[in-house]
């Protein structure tokens, strides 16, 4: 039995960081297999958005980086995701800030009260909610903000914090992969694809009811086995840790004005926050901006000290600094591909091995050149540029609808981002969650299994069905 027991033990999930530099190096190795070379870029005059031109791949004379340059990746990475990381930081130590109030722990006892006996129910609402958020304005960066609430609310519910990360994270993965009105990979790969705008909405709509399901399914699994048995956390050390931060739910005393309005400046900042996303296009640095001035104020409404604002946001932001330089050093393996010049590369042998996949499998080979490609190119709308004008003609040759080749990349795309370390979006998310990306991985892996599974079957529908209008 003893023996058993070593055997048992014999693997275990390396550092996170030992993870990501291994990746780092796995990506080095590579550039010495992968030749270089580039497609040239046209810009369309109607839209002026710069596109690959498919017939243009052309092999380049590149020196292979030398082991110092991926050493230089790594503080480039660090450059390159500034803007992110000091947005985590500024996200942490406002809602360091908010939470020092008091405020946030009374509202989210409220909540609790109201929602015991009806826990479940809760998973429920809330990740369709944030799925809707995903599906409809893209939300994606945006659900930072919301980790620190939904952990705390999930804690309280006798929850660990994988479950109160899952509700936002992947319940808005959820929405932005099935993408039935997503304006930055579904619209943008339309355009391109010359389809009507949104066009195919109700099958998108019937994907996501079904992502939908499954996700509510698996998160509601785990929970229970959580809330029978705490011990059976994937994180159970990080909420040993944070043992501290769980609520007395026997303390019913009423909410103080002073909290009521600091709540409802919070609730003011992230109507801003839409309002700002979806009418005015602000990105990372308006969204840093509106909560570094909703941290402050929040501090004075609550009446906490100049200095006392000060120590609490430094706080916050040191908390997530595991997780935020994480994000940069993880955008070195990207560094490391472009100074390559590979990336192109990649996409252009990948293409012509589709092309000659039987036509019956030849979707699903589509689906797994997105896939591979979403680890290079972590943005969407920058994916649909340089993978959808090779795509469709290829789709046009195999007698594939442009609409199905666009459900490919979106799934691939989409999908992908919920575990690909190269995802800003996820690493971020992580780093507020203070969930390291090994735990992350036990946690997700077969829910990711389970997405792919479905989108084999409904790249496998729209090819039977020759779903269009072409």
């Amino acid at each position: 039995m003893e023996t058993l027991n070593k055997k048992k033990k014999f693997f275990h999930m390396p550092h996170t960081y030992a993870l990501i530099i291994g990746f780092i190096i796995l990506a080095y190795l590579l550039t010495f297999v992968i030749p270089s070379g580039a497609y040239d870029r046209v810009t369309n005059p109607q839209t002026g958005v710069e596109m690959v031109d498919p017939d243009t791949y052309h092999k380049l004379d590149v020196k292979h980086l030398s082991p110092f340059q991926v050493a230089l990746a790594i503080p480039q990475g660090l450059e390159q995701a500034g803007y992110i990381i000091f947005f985590i930081f500024i996200i942490a130590g406002a809602f360091q800030v908010v939470t020092a109030t008091g405020a946030i722990e009374a509202g989210i006892k409220k909540l609790a009260i109201l929602l015991q006996g009806k826990e479940i129910l809760a998973i429920v609402i809330f990740t369709i909610a944030f799925s809707i958020g995903g599906a409809t304005i893209g939300m994606s960066q945006e659900t930072v903000i919301f980790i620190p609430i939904a952990i705390m609310l999930a804690r309280s519910l006798g929850y660990d914090a994988m479950v109160g990360f899952a509700i936002v994270s992947l319940g808005a993965q959820v929405g932005f992969h099935s993408g039935w009105l997503n304006p930055f990979t579904v619209a943008v790969a339309q355009d391109i694809a010359e389809l009507p705008l949104f066009s195919a909405i109700g099958m998108r709509f019937v994907f996501w009811i079904v992502y939908l399901i499954a996700t509510i399914w698996f998160i509601m699994r785990y929970a229970r086995k959580v809330k029978k048995d705490p011990s059976k956390s994937i994180v159970y050390q990080l909420e040993l840790d944070e043992s501290a931060q769980k609520l007395d739910l026997s303390d019913t005393h009423k909410m103080t004005k002073t909290q009521v309005i600091v709540l409802l400046t919070v609730l003011a900042a992230m109507v801003f926050l839409i309002v700002g996303i979806s009418i005015w296009g602000w990105y990372i640095t308006e969204m840093s901006a509106l909560f570094l001035v909703m941290g402050i104020v929040v501090g004075f409404i609550g009446r906490l000290k100049t200095g006392e604002i000060c120590d609490q946001f430094i706080e916050g932001a040191r908390s997530v600094v595991f997780g935020s330089l994480l994000v940069g050093v993880a955008q070195a393996i990207v560094v490391i591909f472009n100074d390559a010049q590979v990336i192109d590369t990649i996409v252009y042998y990948l293409s012509n091995a589709v092309m000659h996949l039987p036509s019956s499998i030849s979707v699903l080979g589509m689906f797994v050149v997105q896939v591979i490609i979403s680890f290079f190119i972590n943005s969407g709308s920058g994916q649909a540029m340089v993978i959808m004008p090779i795509m469709v003609p290829m789709a046009d040759v195999l007698e594939i609808t442009r609409q199905t080749a666009v459900m490919a990349f979106q799934f691939g795309d989409g999908i992908t981002n919920a575990i690909f370390p190269t995802s800003p979006v996820l690493m971020s998310v992580l780093s507020v969650a203070k969930i390291g990306y090994d735990k992350y991985l036990k946690f997700f892996l077969p829910l990711f299994g389970i997405w792919i599974a479905i989108a084999v079957v409904f790249l496998i529908i729209c090819q039977a069905i020759h779903i269009g209008p072409f």
